[in-house]
């Protein structure tokens, strides 16, 4: 099967479950939720601390929900031939372009998306912590045969999913392969979420693109 032909049947699969389980439990036992500050319910499995994500989020009717376009990285990194991945390194985080031990290059535009994405919320009066869907376009580096989802989401961790559910504590995360420690935005949220290799994103040398749905 072609990469096209798998990421085409990838994403129906992916669409069908937008608001659905964004990863299967063998558990018999009913997941527990958590109230979000918008309203919405993330279904959680339980005995879960630190989950990533959510199973499903639950909307009431009478909540407001705001979908966002696709969002790339931004070409900040003036050091690196247009048009390259490098170019979309977000160098307001890695200063000049270099990063540091361990970290990629789908990570450092992970972080440059997920600001983006925080900007544009806010924009519209809504923050990182009423996220509550998430869908998530990976192109795999030059060079390598397939895409970076560690490096993705050490990203995501950056911004999401960084509080222990049971302590309310901030988790410390990695960047790259340093030691972890505090996120760049500390937030609960655990959106449902599913995150796939594409053929490719519409403008050359990226490597991310991320859309997502925030409700209050």
């Amino acid at each position: 099967m072609s990469k096209n032909t798998r990421s085409f049947a990838a994403a129906l699969a992916a669409g069908a479950i937008l608001f659905t389980a964004a990863c299967s439990s063998d558990s018999d036992t009913a997941p527990a939720g958590t109230e979000s500050a918008s309203g919405a319910r993330s279904v959680i499995e339980p005995g879960e601390a630190n989950p990533m994500i959510a199973q499903g989020v639950e909307i009431s009717g009478d909540a407001t929900v705001y979908k966002s376009s696709g969002l790339g990285p931004t070409a900040l990194n003036e050091e690196a031939a247009e048009g390259s991945p490098e170019s979309y390194i977000d160098t307001e985080q890695f200063s000049g372009g270099t990063l540091p031990s361990g970290v990629t290059v789908t990570e450092a535009q992970g972080i440059g998306v997920l600001k983006k994405i925080r900007d544009n919320l806010e924009g519209q009066g809504y923050a990182l912590e009423d996220v509550v869907s998430m869908r998530v376009f990976l192109d795999n580096a030059p060079g390598t045969d397939r895409a970076d989802y560690a490096g993705w989401n050490r990203a995501y961790r950056q911004f999401f999913a960084n509080t222990n559910l049971d302590t309310d504590e901030t988790e410390l995360v990695p960047m790259g392969t340093a030691e972890p420690a505090a996120p760049i935005e500390r937030n609960s949220a655990r959106p449902s979420r599913f995150a796939l290799e594409v053929a490719s994103l519409p403008v050359p040398g990226w490597l991310v693109e991320v859309e997502v749905d925030a409700v209050k």
